[in-house]
């Protein structure tokens, strides 16, 4: 699975990308909510690590999910 954080503009909020290993697009979701959406996916990681290692990801840099 792999994530990318995608910058909003204006009234628009910040989204992120959840991709497949074919880089299919798996889920979209706001950025400032992604604790349900990222558990939904079997990441067992604390609300607080979610939102810490979702606020410290690069704007347009597709990495792998590396949270558990």
């Amino acid at each position: 699975m792999y994530i990318i954080k995608i910058k909003g503009k204006a009234k628009i909020p910040d989204y992120i990308q959840l991709r497949n290993d074919n880089m299919i697009l798996v889920d979209y979701f706001r950025a400032d909510r992604p604790i349900d959406k990222i558990k939904s996916y079997g990441v067992s990681s604390s609300d607080d690590e979610i939102v810490e290692y979702i606020n410290g990801l690069e704007f347009g840099k597709l990495q792998k999910l590396s949270l558990k």
